[in-house]
């Protein structure tokens, strides 16, 4: 078997921080229109549905950018596309912190501030994935948790700043900090991935780890519609639940911190999840996640104290965590390594327009019927869904023999 050069090694380590590092300062471009939605909605006068489609259009280049990021990650290397999406994080919190319509704030989150995003959630997992064989599902969930790192430490960051400086100030201070931080982290990330070899009979990275009863297409395909599913109905805590505290008039304050606490027990999630998947598989992991995610969101339509709120944001965030990295981790199993890039690309972009999709519908159906419990049931429904898919491609896998 050709050696592999650092692979599991203690700079494939060191690595990883980076990445991790590089995900929770990238994230801010994520998280910071969900604290700023009830804000910039009432400085700019128009609905809770027209300022949810400014977290539509981030959603959607996110999703643009995770594909485009991928390919470049593949051709080019990491380190490009994460000097590439600091400069567009930058001039889009600016060109958004100068927006005179929602229209112009919504553009801007999309075209610059949601494709610039992109690099620090995908690619950067496609890109950590190749440094590990035996801890890979560990390794997936830990640089996959710098988005939900990102989610535990800037909400409440923004939440203070918007409310001491504005939200304006706030987006400039944001674009400063991607810029400062993710410069220096990209170099970090110069050298090449190695080539990689299955630990199995010397096969190359061609050879996926398992096999399952599916066309490759048909397969990607199933991913990408179950992700989405999956996604739109987790947006509807992520998305929502500052703005459902500040209607319920618990304020913005309130709401900042239940999706910090969210996404902090959603690391917890991810991290076991990924013990999960080196163990059982992406797919099992897939359907554990998504029937422990529908139990959390039933919470949700009956809890409406502040206390109830608590508790239901936290089991939401330490059910649902492990649910996106289970996607890189099926590509991985069932795809050759080479494909990794585009295909962790699409998959995980797949739950960035379940994200973008849901947001949107959830304002929607709250404009609709003035209330968040219609909202909530239509996420169970789509979670079902996403259950369904995971039975349907665990009872494929287990046609099938799996590699020694």
């Amino acid at each position: 078997m050709q050696h592999v050069r650092g692979v599991d090694s203690g700079y494939a380590w060191l690595r990883l921080v980076a990445s991790l590092a590089l995900s929770t300062f990238g994230g801010i471009g994520m998280w910071s229109i969900v604290v700023a939605l009830p804000v910039v909605q009432a400085d700019f006068g128009v609905s809770r549905a027209d300022i949810s489609f400014a977290y539509t259009t981030t959603m959607l280049g996110f999703c643009a950018g995770g594909v485009c990021m991928g390919w470049l990650v593949d051709t080019k290397g990491i380190t490009p596309a994460v000097i590439l999406s600091a400069i567009l994080l930058a001039l889009g919190f600016a060109g958004a912190g100068l927006a005179p319509t929602a229209g112009w704030f919504a553009a801007a989150q999309g075209l610059l501030i949601g494709f610039g995003s992109a690099v620090t959630f995908a690619p950067l997992v496609a890109d950590a994935s190749h440094w590990f064989e035996k801890r890979r599902g560990v390794a997936v969930a830990i640089c996959a948790s710098g988005n939900y790192l990102a989610g535990a430490i800037w909400p409440p960051l923004i939440g203070l700043a918007m409310r001491d400086h504005g939200w304006r100030l706030t987006y400039f201070g944001a674009g400063a900090i991607c810029l400062l931080s993710m410069l220096p982290l990209a170099l970090t990330l110069r050298r090449p991935p190695p080539f990689h070899a299955d630990a199995s009979a010397g096969a190359t990275a061609a050879t996926p780890r398992r096999a399952i009863a599916l066309s490759p297409g048909a397969l990607q395909a199933l991913i990408a519609v179950a992700g989405l599913a999956c996604c739109v109905a987790m947006s509807m805590p992520q998305v929502h639940i500052v703005a459902y505290c500040a209607d319920l008039g618990y304020g913005v304050a309130r709401g900042a911190e239940m999706l910090s606490l969210m996404l902090g027990f959603g690391i917890i999630s991810r991290l076991v999840s990924g013990w999960i998947s080196d163990r059982a598989g992406g797919v099992v992991t897939l359907l554990l996640g998504s029937v422990l995610q529908t139990i959390a969101l039933i919470f949700y339509t009956v809890s409406d104290t502040l206390t109830s709120l608590y508790v239901a944001s936290a089991l939401f965030g330490l059910f649902q965590g492990g649910l996106v990295p289970s996607y890189a981790m099926i590509v991985r199993e069932y795809f050759p390594a080479k494909e990794a890039g585009v295909r962790v690309g699409i998959a995980m972009s797949s739950t960035i327009i379940g994200m973008a999709l849901g947001g949107w519908m959830g304002g929607v159906i709250f404009d609709m019927t003035g209330s968040y419990r219609a909202a909530f049931l239509n996420g169970i429904a789509w979670n079902i869904a996403n259950a369904a898919i995971g039975w349907w491609l665990l009872a494929r896998q287990s046609r099938q023999p799996v590699p020694a």
